[in-house]
């Protein structure tokens, strides 16, 4: 469908609405600035208050019985203290706001189309001022306290996943676009047979939201978990694909030997990229088994969760980027744009705050990803169950980093490893099981033996003085240690 005729659908729709549409308005000729400007704030604010991703007013339109007359306004030749009526618009709309005027090829007559987006982060104002559509009425926000509080509940649950990727897509392109069988695989449910069918079930977790005259919209959570390519979605989506890198070395100046394109959706593309990860995970020689065999450098666990967060927590915001996944010779690191929300020494503990709720609820109902909190415990856990150096957990500049270690015996681990393991092993057995710390848990942590106790009582002195560990019971100072916070 062509943009000109998805706009005469649309008009089509709208005027068939019934009388009290709030995010609708219909004009003949009224084309005085300062009623639009108000407008535009009304609706817009209007607009997310309805959960709608649009709001409009429409010129050459009959306002009682919506009957399509024609217009003579033109919003292109409008002319107000001598700039366009568009960029008067705008410098006096506060945050700015992409509405668009488009003229419309109508049977009944030439109308005006302004889309009018709904508000996102803050309500939309007009000279300072934010208006609300109450019927036709258009009163202060500020006037009706209750409506104020209920948009500003709504601008807090708006996200990026709510966006529109693609507009006005025909349903069967939908389905060439969208990995629509690895959702219902994902979900445990047989797709419906019927095609109108397949588009509900997906509009009900709101990958897609319907357009006018029969189209839909694949809104960003559509496509950035179930695009068959987020390349097809433009630049933007692209370069959120998940990027992965093999160097034949411990550093980024070592050969590259493997950067293949990850271009499927988080969802759709998840398990293929584990899997293809895992077979790159080199497998040295245990030597710690009696009969000695190949082992992964890495548990699964420790590298699925850390992507899977990757995906989830990061700052869609950030352009040009997305997670990363680079595979040394003896570490794994797993990146996202932007800073954590929680600080890095409490991700074992707290329950992760997450930027894309909307992207992480799917996630987790699809099985990939834990519970919220439950993550970052599992690769702790795994990492010591193969007494493995600790993970890395890092804030680096607007960029959130996990580093994953290949096995090093106790001697091999550095000074400020054995101090992050002995913290993450007090965290561990406190927040799952509210135990504490002893220096016989520690020693079979590192697989160190009694005998050499006296090692892990100098580490655990260590972070002590460190400030992350405090004795448990003051009076029985060998009882036990807990995390600094507990």
């Amino acid at each position: 469908m062509t943009a000109a005729a998805r706009d005469r659908a649309l008009v089509d729709e709208l005027t068939a609405l019934p009388a009290e549409t709030s995010w609708a308005e219909f004009k003949e000729n009224n084309a005085d600035p300062a009623r639009i400007g108000t407008l535009i704030s009304a609706i817009a604010n209007t607009a997310r208050l309805e959960d709608r991703d649009f709001g409009y007013v429409v010129w050459g339109v009959r306002d009682g019985d919506r009957a399509v007359r024609g217009t003579a306004f033109d919003p292109d030749a409008r002319k107000v203290r001598g700039q366009p009526l568009e960029f008067y618009l705008s410098q006096r709309l506060s945050p700015d706001i992409a509405f668009a005027f488009r003229p419309v090829e109508h049977p009944g007559g030439r109308l005006v189309l302004l889309e009018i987006p709904a508000a996102t982060d803050a309500p939309v104002a007009y000279e300072r001022t934010a208006y609300i559509r109450i019927g036709s009425a258009t009163p202060r926000l500020a006037d009706r306290i209750e409506r104020q509080k209920a948009l500003w509940a709504k601008l807090g649950s708006h996200a990026w996943e709510t966006g529109v990727a693609r507009r006005f897509v025909e349903p069967e392109a939908v389905l060439d676009l969208l990995d629509w069988r690895s959702y219902f695989d994902l979900m445990g449910h047989p797709p419906p047979e019927r095609r109108d069918a397949i588009l509900e079930r997906f509009e009900g977790d709101r990958p897609i939201a319907r357009d006018a005259g029969g189209t839909w919209n694949i809104l960003n959570l559509g496509a950035i978990l179930f695009a068959d390519n987020l390349d097809r979605f433009g630049t933007a989506l692209g370069r959120k694909a998940v990027r992965f890198v093999r160097y034949d070395g411990d550093g980024r100046s070592a050969p590259v030997t493997h950067r293949p394109d990850f271009p499927r959706g988080y969802a759709s593309g998840f398990a293929k990229l584990n899997d293809y990860i895992e077979t790159l995970v080199p497998a040295p020689e245990d030597s710690r088994a009696a009969i000695r065999s190949a082992r992964p450098l890495f548990p699964p666990v420790a590298i699925r969760e850390p992507i899977a967060n990757a995906s989830i927590h990061q700052d869609m915001t950030v352009s040009g980027a997305g997670p990363n996944v680079e595979l040394f010779r003896n570490r794994l690191e797993i990146g996202n744009p932007g800073a954590p929300l929680a600080v890095t020494d409490r991700f074992i503990d707290s329950a992760p705050r997450s930027r894309n709720e909307a992207l992480a609820a799917p996630m987790r109902r699809m099985g990939l990803c834990e519970e919220m909190g439950s993550g970052i415990d599992k690769v702790v856990d795994a990492v010591e169950s193969e007494q493995l150096p600790p993970p890395d957990f890092r804030a680096e500049k607007n960029a959130t980093r996990v580093t994953l270690y290949g096995f090093r015996r106790f001697a091999d681990m550095t000074a400020a490893e054995r101090v992050r393991a002995c913290y993450q092993h007090a965290t561990l057995r406190y927040a799952s099981n509210q135990q504490w710390m002893r220096n016989a848990s520690l020693r079979k942590r590192f697989g160190v033996s009694a005998r050499n106790a006296a090692q892990i009582s100098h580490v655990i002195r260590r972070t002590l003085n460190a400030g992350l560990i405090r004795i448990a019971d003051p009076e029985r100072r060998r009882a036990g240690y807990l995390p600094f916070w507990a």
